[in-house]
């Protein structure tokens, strides 16, 4: 139990280790599947399920704590800083992406197609190797690596999804100011409409990967063009998918007559990782359908 001046010390917990367990199976069984085991589908199952268990019951538990005024100012400055750094560390993650995009797009497409670079006498590695690629973004590479496709434009689905994105931006801020006034109709009136605006996110990108898949040639084996496209907007989905749940799960805890002006670090953290997700779509939206 925490007090004026001391720290909230938390029980022995079981979940840290569940959590690893769960971690661990899924990893062994993953490892497994790829070699043909007949055991790895399974493992995998069971790590997942003990994982998604294990989050339930470990988030159950901080909600009652909190709910119980068992921390203090202290523990509610650690929570911050330790949502902080994970959302750098997704910052970092997808900055990752966007470089192999920009090195991909800006140089090494270019390399391939220059005629200076020479690999022997008086050829370049352009005319000795590849004499028909044109550095020209988008491209599969040489060879037209996964057959010929036609590239996402911006508009139609993109630009749907742009505006759901930032509309779930303003409904999420708006439920906030709901929370912040003691307006829990209105609160739990903006998450409703955020966690809507977020699955429908995801099934318009649905959408659009079938059309991408069936209609425009367009694969994740579809050349550099293709496995950009997809990780980076594949990775985002997942982002969106995550923040929907945590939403969801902060509107029943909205719903159960959680959350005050003064004590709600949960929603905080969601809404914060959900406005990261509105920033990576804007990025998105512009160097990977726009450029």
């Amino acid at each position: 139990m925490s007090t004026n001046i001391g720290y909230y010390i938390p029980h022995k917990a079981v979940w840290p280790v569940l959590a690893t367990a769960g971690l661990m199976f899924m990893l062994i069984g993953f490892a497994n599947h790829l070699n043909g085991s007949s055991i790895g589908s399974g493992m995998m199952l069971t790590g997942f399920v003990v994982f998604i268990v294990m989050l339930g019951a470990w988030f159950a538990l901080q909600a009652n704590e909190s709910e119980s005024g068992m921390y203090n100012h202290g523990v509610g400055i650690s929570y911050r800083m330790a949502m902080m750094w994970f959302i750098f560390s997704e910052i970092m993650f997808f900055a990752v992406f966007f470089g192999a995009l920009w090195y991909t797009r800006n140089l090494s497409v270019s390399w391939l197609g220059e005629t200076g670079a020479l690999s022997g006498p008086g050829r370049s590695t352009h005319d000795t190797l590849w004499p028909a690629f044109q550095a020209v973004w988008p491209t599969n590479g040489p060879g037209k690596v996964g057959g010929d496709f036609e590239p996402m434009g911006a508009f139609g689905l993109p630009f749907l999804n742009t505006l759901l994105l930032l509309s779930s931006g303003v409904t999420c801020t708006w439920a906030h100011h709901g929370l912040l006034a003691k307006n829990r109709p209105q609160l739990i009136k903006g998450l409703i409409a955020t966690v809507a605006l977020g699955f429908l996110f995801v099934a318009c990108q649905a959408t659009e990967y079938y059309e991408a898949y069936h209609e425009m040639g367009l694969t994740l084996g579809t050349g550099i063009y293709g496995s950009t496209f997809f990780m980076l907007t594949g990775f985002h989905g997942l982002h969106v998918c995550i923040g929907a749940i945590i939403l969801s799960v902060v509107l029943f805890r909205s719903w159960k007559g959680h959350f005050t002006p003064e004590n709600h670090f949960a929603f905080e953290a969601a809404a914060w990782y959900w406005h990261f997700v509105d920033v990576v779509w804007l990025g998105l939206f512009v160097f990977v359908y726009l450029l």
